[in-house]
């Protein structure tokens, strides 16, 4: 850790002893209090951030493994199966076995390019899973035994995005991979995250660790989805520490402000019959793998900027953060008491699950006037809601800490007003307690009963939700606006200060869902990071850190812009865009 960063982690210190609403009294959970305290954007301040946009050290959106071995991955079609409703059902269709296609899919359909966007001279990427300010933080690893016809030796691989390819960082003997395999299912691979937070720093400063967190959240559910379609099960590992995956992954060797820094490890089972357990175990510690912590890694990363801006804040506040492999409890389905899908929304409405996913777009306006038909709403609402068969949102171990408060604008059948939506039913006696006691809690018409939907206040909240989002009209003009509030000091105090990054993922998993579910009803969404966390804890009635609004969401007709031309995702590599 840096001077700098160890004199905010002092200062917070002293800060943060003793504050309201917080009884964990450690150096870390004080930092991470003062971190999330001092981001908070205000009407009268924003967060600490450039001021400015110096294009020409914008960061290298695409990181590249110079000198290491190469693997191309196919590039597949469209297919009209399986249906995006399926996703939310258990069961359906076969497991698709482990090969290079199929490794394919997996990576195209969550963290590939998706298209180029041109007007005039400028160019720029769009990918599958979304990103703050589209600067993409999030790289990604495979990590496998021999797979025939892509290696026949078990290795760690990064996923190159812009050429689609695998980059051989590292070979494994098969003592290691055992080691690492042990207690998985027989068909298994490891996908792991990790963030270069300068990506998001550049443009925003001290709050982008926070938008880091949401883009691994949005990468989880799109990892987790595009195996689903493969038929196959993904959690998230809850054994390993930070330190044994930036081993793993070789970039514990990696130094300065373009380090990446180690998000997660998932497992994906492509075992049919042989279940993945809710809590899977690996573990890194033992004596075969003792090679990882001083061995090569093949590759040298290249360099994303020339130049640097200091922000200790979020070196402390990710050191604060560091996994130290505590497991949280994991499901207990029987009782969490996990809503029953409705039977009138469960119908498949075949809409290819592949096209919506590697169409899906941000929004960037709304165009203020557009309807949606409630069915849809309780669709989205009841797919974001923890169920038994919903196996995007199991990827995910703990119970749900985010319910949702949604600004319903224009939704036919529903009136405009403040709505909530309680994902677990363990947050209401919390929420009733800390919200307003003006507010109503009734239940809307025809609302399916499975569904945990409360209206609080019946008006129009345009005004309220565009003020909220830092004044921006996108809020205002969809058919919803969503805030996601996070159960914050019960969820810190019984997990510890690592389980804050842990918060913003939940949110960008539901973010990931309703993106996709917009593009099903021919809509969009995007997500907003930019909005006055106070203002909107005060419109709530909240007075302390019990909850807390970490991300807001809007979903509606959109604008487009037809000055906007759209060029194929990898023709950069078949000569049809200039490279």
């Amino acid at each position: 850790m840096s001077e700098s960063a160890k004199e905010f982690c002092y200062a917070a210190s002293n800060i943060m002893t003793n504050s309201p609403g917080k009884s964990v009294d450690t150096d870390s959970m004080d930092v991470v209090y003062a971190y999330h305290d001092r981001t908070k954007h205000q009407p009268q301040r924003y967060a600490r951030a450039p001021g400015y946009m110096d294009w020409a050290n914008q960061p290298d959106p695409f990181r590249y493994y110079d000198q290491a071995s190469l693997f191309s991955l196919d590039q597949p079609s469209i297919t009209d199966s399986p249906g995006y409703d399926s996703l939310f059902k258990t069961g359906q269709g076969s497991v698709v076995p482990i090969n290079p296609q199929s490794i394919s899919h997996l990576f195209f359909e969550s963290l590939a390019i998706s298209a180029w966007k041109q007007a005039g001279g400028n160019r720029w990427s769009l990918r599958v899973n979304p990103s703050s300010g589209n600067l993409h933080p999030t790289e990604a690893y495979l990590i496998a035994g021999p797979i025939r016809g892509l290696s026949d030796v078990a290795a760690v691989w990064h996923y190159c995005v812009y050429r689609h390819a695998l980059e051989r960082r590292l070979v494994l003997t098969s003592e290691e991979w055992t080691a690492i395999s042990q207690y998985l299912p027989s068909a298994s691979v490891l996908v792991a995250l990790a963030s270069i937070h300068w990506r998001e720093s550049w443009k925003y400063g001290e709050r982008a660790f926070r938008y880091c967190q949401h883009d691994a959240g949005h990468a989880v559910a799109a990892v987790s989805i595009a195996a689903a379609l493969l038929n196959w099960d993904t959690r998230l590992v809850g054994t390993v520490t930070d330190d044994e995956l930036a081993m793993l992954l070789g970039i514990h060797q990696q130094q300065g402000h373009e380090a990446e820094h180690p998000d997660c490890l998932l497992v994906i089972s492509a075992a049919a019959g042989d279940s993945l357990r809710d809590d899977p175990v690996i573990k890194l510690s033992t004596p075969p793998l003792g090679r990882l912590k001083t061995g090569k890694f093949d590759g040298d990363p290249n360099t994303l900027s020339s130049t640097h801006h200091e922000w200790p804040i979020i070196e402390a506040v990710a050191q604060a953060c560091r996994y130290d492999g505590n497991p949280v409890p994991g499901h207990n389905h029987e009782s969490r008491g996990e809503a029953v899908p409705a039977a009138e929304l469960t119908e498949d409405r075949q809409i290819p699950a592949r096209r919506i996913i590697r169409e899906r777009r941000s929004a960037v306006a709304m165009d203020g006037h557009s309807h949606i038909n409630r069915e849809i709403f309780y669709r989205m609402m009841m797919h974001i809601t923890p169920c038994p068969d919903n196996k995007i949102i199991k990827v995910l171990p703990w119970r749900a800490k985010i319910s949702v408060v949604a600004f319903l604008h224009r939704v036919h059948g529903l009136s405009p007003g403040l709505y909530l939506l309680v994902r677990d039913p363990f947050h209401e006696p919390s929420l009733r307690k800390t919200l307003r006691p003006e507010f109503r809690w009734s239940r809307p018409a025809d609302c399916p009963e499975s569904l945990p939907l409360y209206q609080l206040l019946e008006t129009d909240v345009r005004d309220t939700a565009r003020m909220i989002c830092c004044h921006q009209d996108i809020a205002s003009d969809g058919a919803f606006a969503l805030a996601m509030l996070a159960e914050f000091d019960a969820s810190l105090e019984q997990y510890g200060a690592s389980f804050y990054p842990r918060l913003f993922w939940e949110t960008g998993l539901i973010g990931q869902i309703l993106y996709l579910e917009a593009e099903a009803a021919a809509i969009r969404a995007t997500g907003i990071g930019c909005f006055f966390d106070d203002v909107m804890h005060e419109v709530l009635g909240i007075h302390d850190h019990a909850w807390q609004s970490l991300y807001h969401f809007t979903v509606g007709k959109p604008v487009d812009d037809p000055r906007l031309q759209t060029l194929p995702p990898y023709g950069h590599l078949q000569g049809f865009i200039e490279d």
